[in-house]
């Protein structure tokens, strides 16, 4: 069995390795290692020094064996806090977050009934809303990713992380997922090693969805999927098959809609992965 110090290394020194961070900002008496992307979307990676806790903007980290992770959503602000305690005493570092451009598009004469869902389906909507919710609520508490993330689809990216949409003036919930656009049926896998806590084939504006809990708070969602090969419940590893590409739910053509959060932040997935893997 690989000791726990040098196995929270080894997770370390794979996570996030496209984007390690010089240690210019964090004291080597605190924080041995730092990766990650200090920006809307982005994540972070801390190895702690032993007897070291972090907060990120008042908010507990909680570590294991030594690694912390964390991340900032879509409209995060233009600034930091994080607080890193040992001993009775408290530190507080201030840092600013990468500003962020997203593609903004203005439509005008689209029709009432694709801007909003019918009244009959309303209830529905509100209890899978619910149901999601609750799958995203409790996370294991200790690392169940592996050393690395990996892309769960290659295809055309149609959609990206932050872009939105004006109908009829109106503005419609950003897009917090990547699209990848594939032929029906082209397998779909896990980005890393995890838990399936929903599986679901027949979600309104989903269709097959499947969210699997990475531990940390981390979670990554699959939606449109034609057939789930999964259950809730079910331990998986990186790069296993979890079901196919579909256009069920709300979609226009075959694609997979790949989403990742940290608690209740929506990450920027691209950010998690090489351009190669």
């Amino acid at each position: 069995m690989i000791p726990t110090p040098l196995l929270s290394s080894i997770l370390f020194s794979g996570l996030l390795s496209l984007a390690p961070l010089e240690q210019v900002d964090f004291p080597e008496t605190l924080v041995e290692k730092v990766a990650g992307h200090f920006k809307p979307g982005g994540m972070v990676a801390l190895q702690l020094k032993p007897g070291v806790s972090v907060h990120v903007d008042g908010r507990p980290v909680p570590a294991d064996k030594g690694l912390a992770v964390f991340g900032y959503g879509r409209d995060a602000g233009t600034e930091t806090t994080l607080k890193f305690s040992i001993d009775g005493q408290d530190y507080a570092i201030i840092r600013p977050l990468e500003k962020r451009d997203y593609n903004i598009q203005y439509v005008e004469g689209v029709a009432q009934k694709y801007v909003s869902p019918p009244e009959t389906v309303l209830k529905r909507i509100r209890l899978e809303g619910q149901q999601k919710k609750q799958a995203r609520r409790d996370s294991a508490p200790t690392a169940l990713f592996g050393s690395k993330f990996y892309w769960p689809l290659k295809g055309r990216i149609t959609g990206v992380y932050g872009s939105q949409r004006y109908f009829n003036s109106e503005p419609r919930r950003p897009h917090y997922g990547i699209d990848i656009a594939a032929p029906a049926g082209s397998p779909v896998m896990a980005m890393t090693s995890g838990t399936v806590t929903l599986a679901e084939p027949d979600m309104y504006y989903e269709g097959g969805l499947v969210f699997i809990d990475h531990g940390m708070g981390l979670l990554s969602a699959y939606l449109h999927l034609s057939q789930i090969n999964v259950k809730s419940g079910d331990k998986v590893d990186a790069q296993q098959i979890i079901g196919r590409v579909g256009s069920a739910g709300r979609s226009t053509g075959p694609h997979l809609d790949w989403r990742v959060y940290w608690r209740d932040k929506r990450l920027d997935p691209a950010l998690l992965v090489s351009k190669e893997d």
